[in-house]
């Protein structure tokens, strides 16, 4: 019986300083850029009273969505007992922990006064989603840390299966909440919707999942440690499985829309007259993050290239982006229905679509929110057990078959089961 072990990377070579070196000018980057924005005020930015809510804000809820999805594999792991999963679950947490980090600080950094974060923590109106959201992503880190804390004592080992269950419930909720962020807000003819919640949870399955298998994919080539073909293998079939729901739940939302007649005029805007908004849906969001990556999973020439699995994954999170973009941006550059029915002309913009072009500064800050996520994890696996020192599928994979066993007639075939050292 095969066991996992676990250790540390190196970290020594001029490669590894190299990587943490131009993370970190990006992650500075965008700490300039949040200064920048905080000593100038909020008018440098693209943003206005029309469109609140710009580019730091896609990134921030992009990140804090796949957050909750790269707990996966280990929830995979944990709560449905599948093995081959098991010894990737502490990287699976870590890296959970440090995307919601890295969306959380976007969003502190964006406030403008980021000191009156204190008013928020100290005053709640539990009416309000965005409180509900604040005391979800604060057990989050809690549960997460206590989570990677018993995978990796053993004397707390039997804590992790009850811990993962609850961690797999909470993310679950997690993301129900964010998506209610949107759907709640009945003024927008954009966001009014109940499939915003389902919807979030699957876009975060797939968000999360082509970060997992990126950092996965790079933390193996870079170090040189083994990697099979059956855990890549299994990644990336339920990677395809998740874009294909996440694009199943986007055709439903606007086809509901398309039916509902109150509807009828943001459908119409962001399918087909929204300009830069209905470019970004069908280039980016559809055929950039849903059509390029499945043909890059499925067509049987490229299925089995890492190379081409990275770059799915890459056409993924591009495609999040966008996602993110037409909900957040899109949803706020459409005019409000003030009188439904009737013509509203006024100085005050009513009933025309809002301009947004986002500043430097924005999309460094969003950025720098991805930074300070990569940075803490190429930085914690230095320290930390989190990556085992091979996933070979004789180790991994507990239906690998010896070849030299195979070729002995009547050979008994067993299972190699790997145990967490």
């Amino acid at each position: 019986m095969n066991r996992v072990v676990f250790r540390e990377v190196e970290g020594r070579s001029g490669s590894y300083y190299a990587l943490l070196g131009g993370i970190a000018v990006v992650l500075l980057a965008g700490l300039g850029a949040a200064f920048y924005i905080e000593l100038h005020g909020q008018y440098v930015t693209g943003m206005s009273n029309q469109v609140p809510w710009g580019i730091p804000h896609v990134f921030a809820i992009f990140l804090i969505v796949a957050a909750s999805g790269a707990l996966n594999v280990a929830s995979v792991g944990s709560v449905f007992g599948r093995i081959i999963y098991k010894p990737m679950a502490r990287l699976s947490g870590l890296l959970a922990f440090a995307l919601m980090a890295g969306g959380l600080a976007i969003l502190v950094l964006d406030l403008g006064r980021p000191d009156r974060l204190i008013v928020a923590m100290t005053h709640y109106n539990f009416k309000s989603v965005f409180v509900w959201n604040i005391n979800f992503y604060m057990v989050f880190f809690a549960v997460i840390a206590a989570y990677l804390w018993a995978m990796m004592d053993w004397r707390l080992d039997r804590y992790a299966k009850p811990i993962g269950f609850f961690a797999f419930v909470w993310r679950l909720a997690l993301t129900t909440c964010t998506g209610w962020v949107f759907g709640l807000i009945v003024a927008r003819q954009a966001w009014d919707a109940a499939v915003m919640a389902p919807m979030f949870i699957i876009m975060s399955f797939a968000y999360g999942t082509a970060f997992f298998i990126l950092v996965l994919l790079a933390a193996y080539g870079w170090t040189g440690r083994p990697l099979g073909d059956a855990v890549v293998r299994r990644l990336k079939n339920l990677l395809a499985i998740f874009v294909c729901a996440a694009l199943y739940f986007t055709a439903v939302q606007h086809l509901t829309n398309a039916y509902a007649t109150e509807h009828h005029g943001v459908t119409r805007f962001i399918l087909f007259e929204g300009g830069v908004y209905t470019a970004v849906f069908w280039l980016g969001q559809v055929l950039l993050g849903a059509v390029f990556p499945l043909f890059l999973l499925w067509y049987p020439a490229m299925a089995g290239s890492r190379q081409a699995i990275g770059f799915a994954c890459l056409f993924v999170l591009l495609g999040g982006l966008s996602q993110m973009y037409v909900t957040i941006v899109g949803g706020l550059a459409y005019p409000l229905i003030l009188f439904p029915g009737m013509e509203v002309s006024s100085s005050f913009l009513d009933g025309q679509v809002a301009s947004y072009v986002p500043s430097l500064a924005e999309i460094l800050l969003g950025i720098g929110g991805i930074a300070i996520a990569m940075f803490m994890v190429a930085l914690v696996v230095k320290f930390l057990r989190v990556l085992p020192l091979s996933l070979a599928d004789e180790v991994a994979d507990p239906h690998h078959r010896n070849p030299a066993a195979k070729s002995e007639e009547g050979a008994e075939d067993v299972a190699q089961t790997p145990q967490a050292a």
